[in-house]
């Protein structure tokens, strides 16, 4: 029997050995491959280890996933190709594959054994992740861990090196793991507010994030447009759900947690307040809320009372509001597990506090005071609430201490904050500050950007020409038309996309959030989160909206997006993330594709550069 060479042996520019097809994603800390040939799985291969009721229910699911799948990898790296020198037109070098002989037989791998240290470690933030995993040519497999969660990522990486080579279940050659992540806090915010996810698909998105070594399910669950979130004390809340079929019981957000655990990942909840406070809170008590029936743009921007519409915030100087902010908190606080709760604080409007008369009193009895020391105000009530027991960190988005005209004048140093403006430059600002920071940058990790505005009426689409301009600055395009190029909104322009471009993996993968950093400021950044705000994203689109390009994250969080000589390594990612993008699809995760699939079947053809270190370091 002859097979041919790549299907053989393979190649991988990612290892000193260039012997085998497929490596993980996100790539390990440190993998050595062997050269002595393959290790054929055993079609009865089990895992095995101590008994331990997550640990028990994943040895199964991973080992049934691998024999069911035998995965065929789709695409490999290979050496950049050789062209003819321009303008020759002889035949190109790189033919067809060599056939060889098929491989003797070798040592059979039946089983691979668990060790964990600590069954009983938590899965709260810092628990150790770490895990090493050896497959010899004897055919022996081991994977230990300091924890179950470490054990778990072992398993995922264990389920993506074993392949089908067309016949047998193999491991390419001998492998020695040893893995950790870069950060503690690598995840993916969802909102479900906006428009409303089925549990299926929650799951679903807990599945690819497992798959991915990406251990953060952050669950922004409530904004002004809908309240989703079954409250008990006040169950009319729930009459602000779109639907009654559109609705999270208690049960179903204790079984996404129960899932996410059996997987490893952390399920840790959002109520956004007091900003984006609209529905749902009004159901229990109209004064709570302000400016909720205003105009949201005021046609000018001039006297916005919100940021898009609908517009709503708690009012904060109302005595009954605190009340409210405690039953609600308490509630969710005793069914979400984790010891992160994210109680928002972001783009609070000035302008619509002057549609509530307790606020309006508040400053006229406060003469001398401004929006800072409201704020303030807010939190020396508000922080009593959330901190209710020992161990529970709060997160809260930058703009309580960033903002221009309404943050806070003193927030805790222990509240985490979640950065998504002004990139690095923030980022540093909060380090330097003293805070620990989850960056969420909306320049390179918000999900939803470059798809055009969602708000109907909008005139500024109605422009079908490039817009005129001044005689003299037209005078000097004239003279180098390639040095400008005129825009609107809707003629060249981000059509009304605040955020755009649309963050491309590469672009997510190459963003370096410590840079400019000192030492000590960096080790304040404790992870990351790409964002998924769902104005234009529910159950059919939220897959290929967040996949693959997730995994680009996931693999900057984990490991790292350069290689040991310091080089950026989105060059080598390209391979891996299409493959993985195939993956997903396989196993029931639509995600979208990358690359037309000539590019799949001929790596670096598709590269812009041929320099293979054009990123640099």
């Amino acid at each position: 029997m002859k097979i041919s060479l790549a299907a053989a042996i393979g190649l991988l520019a990612l290892t000193v050995t260039e012997a085998v097809k497929v490596n993980p994603l996100p790539a390990p800390r440190t993998i050595n491959w062997a050269t002595s040939g393959p290790v054929k799985v055993d079609n009865n291969f089990k895992i095995v280890g101590p008994k331990h009721d997550i640990l028990s229910k994943a040895y199964v699911r991973h080992a049934n996933l691998i024999k069911k799948e035998r995965w065929v990898p789709q695409t490999w790296e290979k050496p950049i190709p050789e062209f003819p020198p321009f303008p020759q037109l002889s035949k190109r070098a790189d033919g067809e594959d060599e056939p060889v002989e098929a491989l003797g037989k070798k040592a059979t791998l039946k089983t691979v054994n668990v060790v964990v240290e600590d069954l009983k470690a938590d899965l709260q933030h810092g628990v150790d992740e770490s895990y090493t995993l050896d497959i010899t040519a004897a055919g022996k497999g081991t994977l230990k861990a300091k924890t179950v969660w470490g054990a778990l990522n072992g398993l995922q990486t264990l389920n993506q090196i074993i392949i089908s080579d067309g016949r047998d279940l193999v491991i390419e050659q001998p492998v020695h793991i040893e893995d950790a992540p870069k950060y503690p806090h690598r995840g993916v915010m969802y909102d479900t507010s906006r428009n409303f996810f089925p549990l299926p698909s929650l799951k679903r998105q807990i599945d690819a994030l497992a798959y991915s070594k990406l251990n953060i399910f952050h669950w922004h669950i409530t904004d002004t447009q809908s309240w989703p979130v079954e409250i008990k004390k006040h169950p009319q809340m729930i009459k602000d759900a779109y639907s009654p079929r559109e609705v999270y019981t208690q049960k179903d957000i204790k079984e996404l947690i129960r899932y996410g655990r059996e997987r490893g990942v952390r399920v840790y909840p959002e109520v956004d307040m007091p900003g984006h406070s609209a529905l749902g809170w009004a159901q229990v008590d109209p004064k709570a809320v302000t400016c909720a029936d205003s105009w949201w743009d005021n046609d000018g921007w001039t006297h916005h009372s919100a940021v898009q519409p609908n517009p709503g915030q708690l009012d904060i100087a109302y005595p009954g509001t605190y009340p409210l902010i405690k039953d609600v908190y308490s509630e969710l606080a005793n069914v979400f597990t984790d010891d992160l709760f994210h109680v928002g604080f972001d783009e609070l409007q000035r302008y619509c506090y002057n549609y509530s008369s307790y606020s309006m009193d508040w400053f006229k009895n406060n003469p001398g005071k401004g929006y800072s020391d409201f704020a303030q105000m807010y939190v020396d009530q508000a922080l009593p609430i959330f901190r209710d027991r020992p161990g529970r960190r709060l997160v809260m988005w930058e703009d309580s201490v960033l903002s221009h005209d309404f943050a806070a004048n003193s927030i805790p140093k222990d509240v985490i904050m979640q950065s998504w403006n002004n990139g690095v430059a923030n980022i540093k600002a909060l380090a330097k500050s003293g805070y620990d920071i989850i960056v969420s940058s909306a320049d390179f990790f918000y999900l939803d950007c470059g798809h055009g505005g969602y708000v109907t009426n909008d005139p500024r689409y109605n422009v079908n020409e490039p817009p005129e301009l001044p005689k003299a600055i037209q005078k000097a395009f004239d003279e180098n038309p390639s040095a400008y190029s005129p825009t609107t909104v809707n003629y060249g322009g981000a059509g009304a996309s605040w955020c755009a471009p649309y963050k491309s993996w590469q672009r997510i993968y190459n963003y370096d959030f410590t840079a400019g950093l000192t030492e000590a400021e960096a080790k304040h950044v404790i992870g990351g989160e790409a964002a998924m705000w769902s104005e234009q994203a529910d159950e059919t689109v939220i897959d290929s909206k967040v996949w693959p390009r997730a995994a680009a994250l996931a693999e900057n969080l984990w490991s790292g997006n350069r290689g040991a000589d310091g080089y950026k390594r989105t060059t080598l990612l390209s391979a891996r993330i299409q493959d993985f993008r195939e993956r997903l699809v396989s196993r029931g995760v639509l995600a979208a594709p990358l690359v037309p699939k000539y590019c799949l079947k001929n790596p670096h053809h598709c590269d812009l550069f041929r320099n293979q270190t054009a990123l640099g370091k």
